[in-house]
């Protein structure tokens, strides 16, 4: 009997390690399948956005032609022939930065209000508001705009005596930004709120300060790696957006712009429009487009990623990435100062030689005294 319950036993772990196998081998055989997804979409932008620089095209006169990479990286306009970035990029970061000025604020004090200020019930109501918001597709917020937003941006332009193009202009679309961010970096940041320690609120209203002052000086600085994690993502989607942002922004074809009042466009807002009817160099170089883009998603996260760990923990050692590129300004200086460092050394052997050669010319002076 114990022998027969000892091969059951054995029959069991082994059919258990098999299942665990073959689990493991789904959940990794997924997980390549949603990395080379993301892979492949990379690389097809990539190969298609070289492509406008490398290939030849022919104009509506029949003369074959060439875009300039760098007339692409510094042009002030985008016209047929004629592909500027340069300007569409600060238009972006322009807007994104004025729609952060807005949502960031409201977002931090939001949360605060529904964890810590508002009665539970209260809270539990406007947290599901902001989550029904945060499903709102983008084209709603972009029909609210227009509706809403743009005729209220053209009365306050009126009272000041400017002129809108019926109240499509850069603060419309910052605005419309601001609103579609608020959701993701609200709900982050209740999240990461309610995580704070409840021993370091009970402790700081102990030593006397007020509730204003713990929520401020304690929870916020316990909550401040999520809060920069929420405003990682509403940004990402306030530089992603596109259908929202054409439909308020106006859509200029020279830049920059940085009156609030006036049209503008962005990098998303030019690769939509009129993408149906595009061909040749003008479907091509909105790849062109997508990989600046992709660049500039990358180097905000890089840039808030940096700047949340040096805020959560200010003597953890540099990233990888970041080492790498020390590493590199080093060697660059040192192979540039190579032919510099091999001067100084061979002056600093001829001075050992000479005092060398000066302490036994004395050792031998002395020996012939002696």
């Amino acid at each position: 009997m114990k022998e027969l319950s000892e091969e059951l036993i054995i029959k069991h772990s082994k059919r258990k390690s098999i299942i665990d196998k073959i689990t493991g081998f789904f959940f990794l055989f997924v997980a390549l399948i949603c990395a080379c997804i993301i892979v492949f979409t990379i690389v097809f932008i990539i190969v298609k956005g070289i492509s406008a620089f490398t290939n030849t095209y022919i104009d509506s006169n029949g003369n074959p032609y060439k875009q300039s990479f760098w007339g692409f990286i510094s042009g002030m306009s985008y016209t047929v022939t004629n592909y500027g970035a340069l300007f569409l990029l600060i238009n972006t970061i322009y807007i994104v930065f004025l729609s952060s000025i807005i949502s960031i604020p409201v977002s931090i004090l939001t949360a605060i209000f529904i964890v810590r200020i508002a009665p539970k019930s209260i809270g539990a109501i406007f947290q599901t508001g902001i989550e029904m918001l945060a499903s709102i597709p983008s084209v709603i917020f972009g029909l609210f705009g227009m509706g809403v937003i743009c005729p209220f941006v053209n009365d306050i332009a009126t009272s000041f005596g400017l002129q809108t193009s019926g109240g499509l202009s850069v603060l419309s679309g910052a605005i419309v930004l601001a609103l579609m961010s608020i959701p993701t970096i609200t709900l982050i940041t209740i999240t990461s709120i309610k995580s704070v320690s409840n021993s370091y609120i009970q402790g700081s209203l102990a030593l006397g300060a007020t509730n204003s002052e713990t929520n401020f000086r304690v929870v916020l600085k316990g909550a401040i790696s999520g809060i920069i994690s929420g405003i990682i993502l509403g940004l990402g989607r306030a530089l992603g957006e596109a259908t929202a942002v054409s439909l308020v922004i106006g859509n200029s074809f020279a830049g920059p712009n940085f009156n609030p009042f006036g049209i503008g466009s962005t990098l998303t807002s030019t690769m939509m429009q009129g993408i149906g009817e595009s061909v040749g160099l003008n479907y091509d170089i909105r790849f062109s487009l997508g990989i600046l883009l992709m660049f500039v998603i990358v180097l905000v996260n890089l840039i808030l990623n940096y700047v949340k760990n040096k805020i959560t923990n200010p003597y953890k050692k540099s990233g990888v990435l970041l080492t790498f590129c020390k590493n590199g300004v080093i060697y660059i200086k040192a192979y540039f100062n190579k032919s510099k460092d091999n001067k100084d050394e061979i002056l600093d052997k001829d001075k050992e030689e000479n005092n060398i050669s000066k302490i036994e010319n004395k050792e031998d002076r002395k020996d012939e005294n002696r």
